[in-house]
């Protein structure tokens, strides 16, 4: 845990957590969710979608799918753990550290967000509850991006062919 959240901790740790919570804490792990990652990936592969990568480390913030030809790269967020303005919620135990903690997670997708789309890829988000409720429609919206990018990367390859018959 980080230094500057553990601070908000008293006496820097965790006080007063029945045991049950702290094994189901202990037990979320940043990847292989299959209420999550694994669902939209099922989407893709029903919707006949190829060419991504999973957990493409190389790239900043880790997506949990990247489409290296097409230059999209998708994170599914968790609601708890990413702030939904929905479903997310704030636990009444050390609320200052758990706010303080899911401000850091949103500040950091901004972050990536950001330096993604300086770099030139699009960057598709995703909540847990989108996945859980409406799988075609951000199935449909990889697809539509997917289209999207093709066509531009198509563009600047056929004017880069223009520009050197000019030459």
């Amino acid at each position: 845990m980080e230094r500057i959240l553990r601070k908000k901790l008293p006496g820097g740790k965790f006080k007063d957590v029945f045991s049950q919570h702290r094994k189901i804490m202990q037990g979320v792990r940043g990847r292989g969710n299959l209420t999550t990652e694994a669902r939209l990936q099922a989407g893709l592969i029903r919707a006949g979608v190829k060419g991504w990568k999973v957990h493409a480390a190389q790239l900043k913030g880790s997506p949990d799918f990247y489409f290296p030809w097409e230059n999209i790269v998708v994170f599914v967020d968790g609601c708890f753990w990413h702030g939904c303005p929905i479903c997310g919620h704030v636990p009444k135990k050390n609320s200052s550290f758990w706010k303080m903690k899911i401000a850091r997670n949103k500040a950091r997708d901004s972050k990536t967000n950001l330096f993604l789309r300086k770099q030139g890829t699009s960057v598709i988000r995703f909540w847990e509850h989108e996945l859980a409720g409406s799988l075609s429609h951000c199935v449909e919206k990889v697809i539509r991006a997917q289209k999207i990018n093709r066509k531009a990367t198509f563009i600047k390859s056929g004017s880069d062919i223009n520009e050197q018959k000019k030459i």
